[in-house]
């Protein structure tokens, strides 16, 4: 916390500028003690949650305490059609990277919804019986059947053998 009992903390940013006055920055002693707060709390690997403040070249700025870059590459495991939609919603992050010298650092929300995805698939494929029933919505028509997705980012095969038991199909897309 920067104000205590009426203070301000402040950086001396120059002892002494063109006309002799000291410069101090609360701005700048602020971002010395969020960086202060990244080193001392998180590391590479580390879970934190974050704000999504801006669209930047490349990628979105999070607020996770500090400024934290996002990556484009790294915001989602599917393909993005506009990033605005992500400005001003939270979420968790991993630390990907911590720059000590450039004091930036830079997440990852893809990774963990990676994780996530793989924990699911390994639940679901601990917990499915043959003969359970599942909806799923069809993701590709090809020459020798249908794969449907089961769960999010789970797909089976529906052989062209299996699609229908009454007719002799030719091609899986003519149903």
């Amino acid at each position: 916390q920067l104000v205590l009992d009426g203070e301000v903390e402040v950086l001396l940013d120059q002892p002494e500028d063109d006309n002799g006055q000291i410069v101090l920055s609360r701005e700048k002693a602020e971002r010395l003690r969020q960086w202060e707060f990244i080193l001392q709390h998180c590391e590479e690997g580390s879970i934190v949650k974050g704000r999504v403040l801006r669209k930047v070249k490349g990628g979105l700025m999070v607020d996770i305490g500090m400024e934290a870059f996002l990556p484009g590459s790294q915001i989602d495991n599917k393909r993005i059609k506009n990033l605005d939609e992500y400005i001003d919603k939270t979420y968790e992050f991993k630390i990907l990277k911590i720059n000590i010298e450039r004091k930036n650092v830079v997440v990852s929300r893809r990774e963990l919804l990676e994780a996530e995805r793989i924990s699911k698939k390994a639940e679901l494929l601990e917990n499915i019986q043959e003969g359970n029933v599942r909806e799923g919505i069809v993701k590709n028509i090809t020459d020798f059947g249908v794969f449907v997705g089961i769960e999010d980012g789970i797909d089976g095969l529906i052989h062209i053998s299996d699609i229908s038991w009454t007719d002799r199909i030719q091609h899986p897309g003519d149903l």
